[in-house]
């Protein structure tokens, strides 16, 4: 990871994207839920000048919030680094609260860590498999859009890019797969599973592999528009920038 890129926008991103990308691997993979079983519990992790959020795992699901009021296990970070430094596996975190719960971090936590890592960072033999392929993409997609959201909001650049997408909701999707929206609201964009009735604009990949390719940088986003392979409507500006986003989630998330 490039020590030039911005840590505290790398931790939004770890903390709603990578972390968050169990909501969907819970929702997507039979083995994240037999994993889990009936057991259930919550992790909060606390960023100093940084993300803090709570996961909760309850009836073989995972649910991320914003804060850590609720949490029935702990972890602190005393800098956006250090979080980073957890995701990346150079950095053990000491729970602060929940030290009799800590067998569900070292091992039904870390088993879905690893099993999302297989997901995300597949081997090509995998991706040969029909189903796991639209399962991982599924699950990258997720990561993906929570990435641009990060980086709209926290990135330099982001920023740039945010500051001129009006109010109002963009769907992206992959058609036949999976959805999801952006919400703009004062150039500020927020990540929701739920797309609204009304939007603003759209993004959809015509097809999964379409999708992985993008996703996996094999073909480029704006040239797949020119064949079609990628539709967009409705206020293009909209869409524009959430391109550019798009465009420095793979910095981030190499």
């Amino acid at each position: 990871m490039s020590a030039n890129l911005d840590q505290t926008t790398l931790a939004y991103i770890n903390m709603y994207g990578v972390l968050g990308g169990l909501v969907a691997l819970c929702e997507t993979v039979p083995e994240a839920q037999k994993i889990l079983g009936k057991s259930g519990t919550s992790i909060g992790f606390s960023v100093k000048n940084g993300p803090h959020a709570t996961l909760t795992f309850v009836g073989g699901r995972c649910h991320i919030k914003e804060g850590i009021e609720d949490c029935a296990i702990k972890l602190p970070f005393s800098s956006p680094e250090k979080f980073n430094g957890m995701i990346n596996g150079t950095v053990t975190p000491v729970p602060s609260r929940g030290f009799t719960k800590i067998g569900f971090l070292l091992g039904k936590f870390k088993k879905l860590t690893n099993l999302l890592e297989a997901y995300l960072r597949p081997t090509e033999d995998k991706l040969k498999d029909e189903e796991f392929l639209r399962r991982s993409t599924t699950i990258m997609f997720r990561v993906i859009v929570n990435a641009v959201a990060q980086i709209a909001n926290h990135d330099p650049i982001g920023k740039f890019s945010a500051s001129s997408i009006v109010d109002g909701a963009i769907r992206l999707e992959i058609d036949g797969l999976t959805s999801a929206a952006l919400i703009a609201k004062d150039h500020v964009l927020t990540f929701s599973q739920k797309v609204p009735k009304t939007i603003m604009s759209y993004m959809q990949f015509s097809d999964v592999k379409v999708a992985r390719d993008i996703f996996d940088g094999r073909v480029n986003s704006v040239a797949a528009v020119g064949l079609g392979n990628v539709r967009i409507g409705g206020m293009i500006s909209q869409v524009d920038n959430v391109n550019k986003i798009l465009s420095r989630v793979e910095l981030y998330l190499k």
